[in-house]
């Protein structure tokens, strides 16, 4: 299983790579208005340069299905890491399986987003999708069952021998992230905030107080000894 931030944060996305846990970007048009990126193309190159070799998905942001074409192939040529967010279907319900193909045979490499059940999973890989995106956290807000959804997407992916890495975002809590890993996600892209919740717990802490202490206390007993 590999982890992608969810973020736009350079100082963010830098200490998490330091880290070695993380195997890839996800952004779009909200992550990065949050994180204060307003020149969109200046910040993508910043990132993908960052993390390079690592792939960072960005985000069309138009209806129109030329200018979806004409978005993603100047978004791709950013940089050689450069993964294109193509949505599923438009906001008025236009699907857009016909542009994930053509970018794909054109050399554009597509995560197919915004995708809420296992149908969408199965036209989009069969589109060419490189990624299909499952927002689990919407999923389970409109009372679906997310993990349920994973499992039945990865199975089949697998099954069929498609390409598709299947990506879970829309993550709400670390209990989100458990269930995605236990489902058999490919990919889990986590916002910065639940990386840290994941990796701390205050018994840890608690422990290595504890164990500091006694090391100091044992060695100031030896050195009473010596005396």
């Amino acid at each position: 299983m590999k982890i992608y931030i969810d973020s736009a944060n350079l100082k963010e996305i830098e200490k998490w790579l330091n880290y070695g846990v993380i195997d890839g970007v996800t952004t779009n048009p909200s992550i990065m208005l949050k994180d204060g990126v307003y020149d969109v193309e200046a910040g993508i190159k910043k990132i993908a340069r960052l993390i390079d070799p690592l792939p960072i998905s960005v985000e069309v942001t138009t209806n129109d299905s030329k200018e979806m074409i004409e978005q993603a192939r100047r978004l791709a040529a950013l940089g050689h890491n450069i993964v294109v967010k193509i949505p599923v279907e438009n906001e008025f319900g236009v699907p857009c399986y016909g542009l994930i193909g053509q970018l794909e045979k054109s050399g554009v490499t597509v995560n197919a987003t915004a995708i809420m059940s296992f149908g969408q999973i199965i036209l989009a890989a069969k589109a060419g999708a490189s990624y299909v995106s499952l927002f689990a956290g919407r999923v389970a807000d409109e009372g679906g069952n997310s993990p349920e959804v994973i499992v039945e997407s990865v199975e089949w992916l697998e099954h069929w021998e498609y390409k598709s890495q299947l990506i879970v975002g829309s993550i709400r809590s670390v209990g989100d992230i458990l269930n995605a890993a236990t489902a058999g996600a490919h990919i889990i892209t986590i916002p910065p905030q639940y990386l840290s919740k994941m990796a701390d717990h205050k018994y840890t802490r608690e422990t290595v107080k504890e164990f500091i202490a006694d090391s100091k206390s044992a060695l100031k007993i030896m050195g009473q000894g010596k005396t």
